[in-house]
């Protein structure tokens, strides 16, 4: 055997990646065909959901007398005072800035969970008890608030899907 090298001695030279491995380090595998999660575009319609009944709300409420009790103002159904509809559209507002990454989305998801699945068991007690009952909530609103609170679940834990 007669080379310029050693056998023992191995030479590594730079390869660049191939389209296909350059695609694939930029674009998760676990994403949509477009890059995104399906958990992103559910914290995107949930998140323009919620800002759209948060100034629609505004509509039916106006701005007077923040922390209205039993208004008899309602927007689908739901029992709303002006402080609901800054509710919904915080929770909004926040969707539309999570919804970019995935672990965003995620986050929202938890976020939607726990708040709702409190506002859950705090309409429980409060929709009967107009002192406490700072919201102006009804029994509507209380499976509204548990829906949310499994939606929000969906949304931190549905698996994302393979290419």
């Amino acid at each position: 055997m007669a080379t310029d090298q050693p056998a023992h001695t191995f030479r590594r030279t730079y390869e660049p990646p191939t389209s296909s491995t350059a695609r694939s380090a930029r674009t998760p595998s676990t994403s949509t065909r477009s890059g995104r999660s399906p958990s992103q575009y559910l914290a995107l319609v949930v998140g323009l959901a919620f800002v759209a009944a948060g100034v629609a709300g505004f509509f039916v409420t106006g701005f007077d007398d923040f922390f209205a009790r039993d208004t008899e103002q309602f927007l689908l159904g739901l029992e709303i005072n002006p402080a609901h509809n800054v509710v919904h559209l915080v929770l909004g507002l926040l969707g539309l800035a999570l919804w970019w990454t995935a672990s965003g989305a995620r986050t929202y998801g938890a976020v939607l969970f726990v708040g709702y699945g409190a506002a859950f068991v705090y309409g429980l007690f409060a929709v009967d008890n107009a002192d406490i009952n700072l919201l102006s909530m009804n029994t509507a609103d209380n499976w509204f608030h548990l829906a949310s609170a499994l939606t929000g679940l969906v949304i931190a834990v549905l698996p994302a899907r393979r290419r």
